[in-house]
């Protein structure tokens, strides 16, 4: 058997797309325009609502594929690049209203289109390296500091920047989940 196409490769995605979790991976997704716009109007209140909205479909999407053994290749993939979207979008805004630091953004940013151009090599070569547990653990911390980061001026009032400091945990922790995603990737190249 050769090598399959991108197209080959990207049409297996889409098979037995339509489920509740794939459903819900696809909400996240255009939950993002929305709080957007939110955050734009000076609603900031109202876009964490929809920030946590989207982060409950991410635990629920992935609990109920599991559960009910619906995982597909599309969850698999999409899942998580919907997580990416999600934060790299909030940490966008929130380093545009000053609650983040540009650095923290730009090296988050950095990882991410690494990780999505790496992925994009994987899957021409009809690999796909999905999220560890690494990722998993550093989304939940950027989940953490954003919600965090709402809050960013009363942290600065009680003198303790604790939004600041779970932010840089969760920066250290995404390029370790970066690192080790590098490495399942050669070893997979290595068998193929």
């Amino acid at each position: 058997m050769g090598k399959k196409s991108l197209k080959e490769s990207v049409a297996e995605l889409f098979v037995d797309v339509w489920n509740v979790p794939n459903v819900l991976t696809m909400l996240r997704i255009l939950l993002i325009p929305v709080f957007v716009v939110l955050h734009a109007k000076g609603l900031s209140k109202w876009a964490l609502v929809v920030f946590l909205l989207a982060s409950f479909t991410d635990f629920l999407d992935g609990y109920l594929a599991r559960k009910n053994n619906q995982i597909t290749a599309f969850g698999k993939l999409m899942d998580p690049l919907a997580d990416k979207v999600m934060v790299c979008t909030a940490l966008l805004c929130q380093a545009i209203g000053g609650a983040i630091p540009w650095v923290a953004f730009g090296v988050v940013l950095g990882k991410e289109l690494l990780m999505v151009l790496g992925g994009v090599v994987m899957l021409r070569r009809g690999v796909v390296v999905y999220s560890n547990m690494w990722g998993k653990v550093a989304q939940c911390m950027f989940i953490l500091a954003l919600v965090m980061s709402f809050f960013h001026e009363e942290f600065l009032a009680w003198g303790v920047p604790l939004d600041s400091i779970v932010l840089w945990a969760s920066v250290a922790l995404t390029l370790v989940a970066m690192l080790v995603y590098a490495v399942q990737a050669a070893k997979q190249l290595r068998h193929k």
